[in-house]
């Protein structure tokens, strides 16, 4: 068991995320904060610096409570075919699981932060790169197993797979239809099938 401070940085943290993934770094207020914890300026302020590393602290806790469950489906996983689609299966999911909360906060925080935050923007990049890397290294495998074609290029397919989910996530969520998100994962299952899978 935590100590108190901790217990209280990690309450603060768990009820202010999804109100800093709904509104935005810049329109999240400290009224918000105060209002939703219950706790007073001062309060906040002596478990967290400012504002920003709040917002940090926040966006690495999102972004793990998303990354997590898809890492694990992925390592359980037995081969290349199963972990490929344990991720459009993951994603098939993702708008039903994410909504209450505001969305996908790589993709808002990606949003929200360019031009605005560089500190944010950086750490919502590295996260999106990482998710990319994994399914290169993924696919890298599969040619290396002869599980995937070997003319593949698995940077470009990586790429070409992870602008497709966050394109339909994103349509998804702005037109509040997860049909979007529904019939790209379909179409990426098909487009493996047909295109990669020896």
């Amino acid at each position: 068991m935590g100590s108190k401070s901790e217990l209280t940085k990690a309450f603060i943290i768990d009820t202010v995320a999804p109100i800093f993934n709904k509104k935005g770094y810049i329109a999240t207020s400290l009224s918000d904060l105060t209002e939703a914890t219950g706790l007073t300026k001062g309060a906040i302020y002596s478990n967290f610096k400012n504002k920003e590393t709040l917002a940090v602290k926040v966006f690495k806790y999102n972004s793990k409570k998303i990354l997590l469950p898809l890492s694990n489906a992925v390592k359980q996983a037995k081969d290349t075919k199963a972990q490929l689609f344990a991720i459009t299966t993951y994603y098939k999911s993702y708008f039903d699981t994410n909504r209450s909360n505001g969305g996908c906060p790589v993709l808002n925080v990606g949003i929200d932060a360019n031009n605005t935050n560089p500190v944010l923007f950086k750490l919502a990049k590295e996260v999106s790169k990482r998710i990319e890397q994994d399914l290169e290294y993924i696919i890298l495998n599969g040619i290396e197993s002869k599980a995937i074609l070997s003319s593949t290029n698995a940077k470009l397919y990586a790429k070409n797979i992870y602008c497709m989910i966050e394109g339909a996530v994103f349509m998804a969520f702005t037109h509040d239809d997860k049909s979007y998100l529904q019939d790209m994962l379909t179409f990426i299952e098909s487009s493996i099938y047909k295109k990669i899978l020896n």
